[in-house]
């Protein structure tokens, strides 16, 4: 497979985290960001894949389907900060 350079515009504050995350984790930014593209296209569109622990904790929560979560939780935070 050949390399290919790219060029990307990105937050300086960005850029500096990343390079310390690549460093702590022994690996280069390249390789952290052709990961990235890797999964990110591995990923069907229509298929998302969730961290264990979210797995975990699916199903938890039973909720009605006729609900409106948006105003549920307009009316929780009103009671709370009355």
């Amino acid at each position: 497979m050949t390399s290919t350079k790219l060029t990307l515009k990105l937050n300086s504050n960005i850029i500096a985290l990343a390079k310390t995350y690549a460093s702590e984790n022994e690996t280069s930014l390249s390789q952290l960001v052709e990961n990235f593209f890797t999964k990110l296209t591995e990923t069907k569109s229509n298929e998302i894949t969730y961290s264990p622990i979210v797995q975990e904790l699916a199903g938890i929560i039973s909720l009605k389907d006729d609900s409106d979560y948006k105003e549920d939780y307009h009316n929780y935070l009103a009671e709370k900060y009355e």
